[in-house]
């Protein structure tokens, strides 16, 4: 895919011109640049529609999806190309069922991306789109589909208007959920209500990631891709349980994705699904990598953290606190160490000036001190 993407891609060649010719394994595509998603939009104006990432046309290129920013995404002709049939199936949707599909088939793909999916795995589909909920509920009690897509929060908007109307919704025992966080408060309504809902991750470039099955903690990585964690502000891999960026590459030839770095935050889990699966498994969303801010009217970046942990090779690992006192802006490094001394602390403050032009305080912490939760960058000012 790698060689591939090399000769057929404007875009890819010129990125690996100065890379390894040869990527075999984790470890020397780890050495590949990163693409970032936030750095799509400003990509694709340069040469649209696509960044000259893919050559893509009819018939191969069945759509071409808006998403805001703009993004342009692909449609490509086939069966199932996000895959989400899997997350589907792992549900409890099979063959034959009618599925009551709420993401949006205005513009952006979601909607034509479990719809794919459905009819894939055999289902009909109710293209029901996101809004209008009492037709909704009128919609779901007159044709009584098994099964639900769209977004947990819209799923219980639905139940309680029909409770509301006093509407039959009985019919919908499965649910497949995503685009927002999935509390155990409100998968434990659900099942209160005979729903078994389960929730999958994907992008709109990528398509699925990952998908909850049965039983199993964690959700399990979709075979189509390879997908690492790295250290925010880096193409670093970071250690099975470490938070860190999620990074996918999809082995798709006509349409590449070579490490793109999507922005969101989350973790590999080690071990084996308690459910007997044996794929590996990530934690889910665990919020937003990108936590670039304004200090005194100077950006920092996760970058930044990188390169002054880099140079300063006492320092396991470090953050950035930024906090709010007198009505000025105050930053502290936070960072580990076995070496807590002032001369540790003299080159760590020189470090930060030198690296983000920016006076910091310093204040240690022994090794494995700091929360794993990916951060790299820790905001901790008021809102206004």
């Amino acid at each position: 895919t790698v060689r591939q993407a090399r000769s057929a891609s404007p875009y890819y060649r010129e990125l690996f011109a100065a890379a390894s010719p040869i990527v075999g394994d984790r470890r020397t595509l780890a050495q590949l640049p990163l693409t970032r998603k936030s750095e799509l939009g400003a990509l694709q104006q340069r040469s649209l529609p696509f960044g000259g990432m893919a050559q893509l046309a009819p018939p191969l290129l069945s759509h071409i999806f808006v998403s805001p920013g703009p993004l342009y995404e692909p449609g490509l002709t086939g069966v199932d190309r996000w895959r989400f049939a899997r997350a589907l199936f792992a549900a409890g949707m099979r063959p034959g069922m009618l599925v009551h599909n709420t993401f949006a088939y205005h513009f952006t793909p979601a909607g034509r991306m479990f719809e794919a999916a459905a009819c894939a795995l055999g289902c009909a589909v109710i293209p029901a789109g996101p809004g209008q909920v009492e037709q909704q509920v009128r919609t779901i009690a007159e044709l009584r589909p098994q099964g639900y897509v769209g977004t947990p929060s819209f799923l219980k908007l639905i139940l309680d208007k029909g409770d509301e109307l006093g509407a039959d919704l009985d019919s919908l025992r499965y649910a497949l959920v995503t685009g927002e966080a999935f509390p155990a408060s409100l998968r434990a309504i659900f099942a209160a209500r005979g729903v078994a809902v389960q929730q999958c991750y994907g992008t709109a470039e990528a398509g699925l990631i990952a998908y909850e099955s049965s039983g199993g903690e964690g959700l399990m990585l979709d075979e189509g891709m390879v997908v690492e964690i790295v250290r925010p502000g880096t193409g670093d891999p970071l250690p099975d349980g470490e938070v860190g960026e999620v990074v996918v590459t999809l082995l798709d030839p006509t349409y590449p994705l070579i490490r793109l770095a999507t922005g969101d935050l989350s973790a590999l889990l080690a071990g084996t699904s308690p459910c007997g699966r044996t794929a590996p498994r990530l934690r889910g969303w665990l919020g937003r990598a990108d936590q670039s801010t304004k200090v005194r009217g100077m950006f920092v970046h996760p970058a930044q953290v990188a390169t002054i942990v880099a140079r300063t090779p006492e320092i396991l690992r470090a953050r950035l606190v930024i906090e709010r006192s007198d009505d000025q802006d105050v930053l502290t490094i936070e960072a580990e160490t076995e070496v807590a001394d002032a001369t540790l602390s003299d080159v760590l403050t020189a470090t930060v000036r030198e690296v983000a032009g920016l006076r910091a305080a310093v204040r240690f912490a022994p090794p494995g001190a700091l929360p794993n939760d990916g951060k790299v960058i820790d905001d901790r000012r008021p809102l206004p």
